[in-house]
């Protein structure tokens, strides 16, 4: 199932140094049903590499994608409001800067349950989702949004372009540049797709923001890279593309959103600001990495020794989202039933599974009120304001919050 890499998935160079190491932990997202809660989990080493060549960090070892994104795909973009709003604005701003219309073609690359396309769609614009998950294309076209399921590469792109004359005047693709081990055939086929002016915009994780605000719970086996500006530049150049524009945002606890095209022109000074600083920090050397080891050692040893005396008192503690990065904080931290008494989440297809390595059930948000439980560890830090907004209830009545990343807060 796991197969280890001896060289660099973008360039190919040999040169690949250790970056950080988290152990053997369960597969992200590979929540248990209940008739599976006695079988064994599958598990696989979770480990950081960096190439010394183009600078890409990426996971020490790769899992086929089908196993690690299957057709029950528990993962719904819909779920969260701040994600809503985030996608419905940017929707707007690309409608407006690109002039799009009823003769512009608008693909997007792992369209999930179509909450980005959606948007498109309301103003006339045709569009086109791409997503292997089978529930969350189902959900999409039965929003009325043309969806295949399919995981998005250059063979796919070829046959949009050559044999059904798809061609992107735009084209997406959010927070999946990260989940592909194959990145060059998946930027190939970007290259396919894209029409002579068109653009593609992608918002991916940024690596500084990982590595300063020790971030290591976003490090899981389906995110296999780490992304930099100075390797992606590296990537598209390979594949006749040219990073155009850098804007930082704020999702996912620290993102970039990059502006892709087949020309210079409409580049800005936005994506020199980028690699002068990473630059600076000498991304393609292992000292910028000892420190993210050492920084995850520190959330453990803070997390788990407050969880220890709350619970010395008897208090009880409840975890929220049972999402990717809290399978990865809860094995690393080795976090379970000692700890937690069960978890909570907004989507609903989660609720009634358990939590992989742990075995922790996950039931709904009413939960809380109905429990009250002393405080709420919210493993979805990105979310935290958005989560105690939506949570104002259960902390007028007195309970708290554990935020562990980036330093452990405790909210009354």
């Amino acid at each position: 199932m796991f197969v280890p890499v001896s060289r660099c998935r973008s360039c190919g160079s040999d040169t690949l140094f250790s970056a950080l190491t988290l152990g053997t932990t369960p597969l992200a997202d590979g929540l248990v049903s209940s008739e599976h809660v006695d079988a064994a989990d599958p598990t696989a080493p979770l480990a950081l590499v960096t190439c010394a060549d183009c600078s890409l960090v990426q996971l020490s070892g790769t899992i086929a994608p089908d196993i690690l994104f299957p057709a029950d795909y528990p993962y719904y973009s819909s779920v969260s409001p701040r994600l809503i709003a985030h996608f419905a604005e940017s929707a707007q701003s690309l409608i407006q800067s690109r002039q799009l219309g009823v003769n512009s073609m608008v693909v997007e690359a792992a369209s999930n349950d179509g909450y980005f396309l959606k948007h498109f769609q309301a103003s006339g614009i045709p569009v086109l989702g791409i997503d292997p998950a089978r529930g969350q294309a189902e959900q999409a076209r039965a929003l009325g949004i043309p969806t295949l399921a399919s995981f998005f590469n250059a063979s796919l792109a070829a046959t949009l372009r050559h044999k059904d004359g798809v061609a992107a005047d735009l084209f997406l693709a959010n927070n999946v540049l990260a989940h592909v081990p194959d990145i060059n055939d998946f930027v190939a086929g970007i290259a396919i797709l894209l029409k002579e002016d068109g653009v593609a915009v992608i918002e991916t994780p940024y690596l500084l923001d990982l590595i300063d605000n020790a971030e290591f719970d976003t490090i899981y086996h389906q995110h296999v890279f780490y992304y930099s500006v100075t390797a992606l530049e590296r990537l598209f150049l390979r594949h006749g593309l040219v990073i155009n524009q850098v804007d930082p945002i704020g999702i996912h606890g620290g993102s970039i959103r990059i502006f892709v095209s087949k020309n210079d022109k409409m580049t800005d000074g936005s994506k020199a600001a980028f690699l002068a600083r990473e630059a600076e920090r000498r991304l393609n050397e292992p000292a910028l990495y000892s420190g993210l080891q050492a920084s995850a050692a520190r959330v453990r040893h803070d997390l788990t020794s407050l969880l220890a005396s709350l619970k010395a008192d008897g208090a009880r503690i409840v975890g929220y989202a049972a999402a990717a990065k809290a399978t990865t904080m809860m094995a690393y931290c080795e976090i379970g039933r000692d700890q937690l008494d069960y978890l909570v989440d907004l989507s609903p297809a989660k609720h009634g599974k358990f939590m992989p390595g742990s075995r922790i059930g996950v039931f709904p948000t009413e939960r809380l009120l109905e429990d009250q439980p002393d405080y709420l560890l919210i493993l979805a830090w990105n979310f935290a304001e958005e989560i105690m907004h939506q949570q104002s209830e259960y902390r007028r009545r007195g309970g708290k919050f554990i935020i562990p990343v980036p330093e452990l807060r405790v909210i009354n």
